[in-house]
């Protein structure tokens, strides 16, 4: 073989291993990448029993059924508000068109009346969903509405309002400020407004609007008795290091313009009154009525008032630190974090605490995705947080239907026809709904 023909040879030999590897390569890449490119798309068949049947599978926690969810409340979900609070309504029509409870569920709970806070400022629907699960004719409810709110809002809350007498909106309004005075004084204004009440309640708790239970009436009466035997609950512990420049410099609030915030200023604040002990804690309470009594005319509640006016979220450290002093009543001197008060997945507990938020975060805290609802009705927490039904809605259509449920299967009178949801259930009886 001459040169030329051996080099023409070498040529075709290398092609042909180039083609070789240049298609094992491809069919290689094909095969494997084929199943992670293939997308799953599901079709409305899926959805079954809407919401039902796809409730209990998120409940579940069944790998699919988030990505079933998302799509079948994208086609599915029907907006399910009365137009009796936006307007004015028999208020018999919005009892039954709003699926109120209207008659006490057990003696228990009929001779352990209730008072609860709730602040809000947006979300009318959650608000409304909130305020229907947890009401009770036994029950009292004082509801601070942010002044900043539009007028049409404050308008709406007020209408439904007006059809119950054990519900009122707070005498005094404040513009709150995140992690401002404003939102502690919003609960103290309504705390005033309620040992005026004629309802003679044994505990109050607080809630902002994009909160919902957990647990049922009944089962925050039991908790509140077996496990605290007529005590406070404030979690929490002496102020962290890290958290002492919360009320190491004067702080201020900026509301103007619909903007609203608030800053530090160069001012060192004294030492606390009466030489207290300042602890942090959870903003959220369950507490007696004669600490609220306590807290609104003893003088060392009142001087500590006035010192956090102008501390970062007095809410979290003024009503833990008034109930670890030992003479106050009911106080628990000795707890720390104790309590299970609230659900919440901060950012900064991800992977410890919880599994990630579903959802998305705000602030550090998890707004609920389709994802997050087994987590959540495994918790031993009276009340979650945060929903967004706007953004989410099959989460809260899931939670409303499976606590309605739970609440009814406790019930020990008769069953009125508008406290149901639905006419049938199609839920999987095997989830249990004594169980959380």
């Amino acid at each position: 073989m001459n040169q030329l023909d051996a080099t023409k040879s070498g040529f075709l030999v290398c092609i042909g291993v180039c083609i070789f590897i240049f298609t094992f390569i491809y069919v290689r890449n094909t095969f494997y990448n084929e199943p992670s490119e293939k997308k799953f798309i599901p079709d409305s068949a899926q959805c079954g029993f809407y919401p039902d049947e796809l409730c209990s599978a998120l409940f579940e926690g069944k790998s699919a059924a988030p990505q079933i969810g998302h799509f079948c409340q994208q086609i599915l979900h029907q907006p399910e508000m009365s137009d009796c609070i936006r307007t004015p309504c028999n208020c018999s029509t919005v009892l039954n068109s709003l699926h109120f409870i209207t008659k006490p569920l057990s003696e228990e709970e009929e001779n352990f009346s209730l008072a609860y806070i709730i602040t809000i400022h947006k979300e009318l629907e959650m608000f409304v969903k909130l305020l229907r699960a947890i009401y009770l004719p036994q029950n009292v409810y004082c509801i601070h509405i942010d002044e900043k709110s539009p007028q049409d809002y404050k308008t709406a809350v007020q209408t439904l309002v007006n059809c119950f007498e054990n519900i009122f909106i707070s005498s005094k309004k404040e513009n709150v400020v995140y992690a401002g005075f404003s939102r502690l004084q919003a609960d103290i204004n309504c705390m005033k407004d309620l040992v005026n009440a004629k309802t003679q309640w044994n505990y109050v708790i607080n809630l902002c609007g994009q909160d919902y239970p957990i647990k049922t009436n009944k089962e925050i009466i039991q908790y509140i008795k077996s496990k605290w035997n007529g005590k406070n609950i404030t979690p929490g512990v002496v102020q962290p290091p890290h958290m002492k420049y919360r009320t190491h410099l004067s702080y201020k609030e900026y509301v103007h313009s619909g903007t609203s915030y608030v800053y530090p200023t160069k001012n060192v604040k004294d030492d606390p009154p009466h030489n207290l002990t300042i602890y942090f804690g959870s903003a959220y309470y369950v507490l007696t009525r004669k600490f609220v009594e306590f807290s609104l005319t003893d003088i060392r509640a009142n001087d500590l008032l006035e010192w956090s006016k102008d501390t970062y979220s007095p809410d979290e450290h003024y009503w833990v630190t008034l109930n670890r002093l030992s003479d106050a009543p009911a106080a628990t001197p000795n707890a720390e974090w104790e309590g299970n008060i609230r659900a919440i997945k901060w950012k900064d507990q991800e992977g410890v605490v919880h599994n990630g938020c579903k959802g998305h975060y705000i602030r550090d805290i998890c707004v609920y995705g389709l994802g997050d609802l087994q987590w959540i009705i495994e918790s031993p927490n009276l009340f979650a947080n945060k929903f967004e039904p706007t953004t989410y809605p099959l989460v809260m259509d899931c939670l409303e239907r499976r606590y309605r449920l739970k609440v009814l299967k406790q019930a020990e009178v008769p069953l009125e026809a508008h406290w149901h949801f639905q006419d049938s259930n199609y839920f999987n009886m095997k989830l249990n709904v004594e169980a959380h």
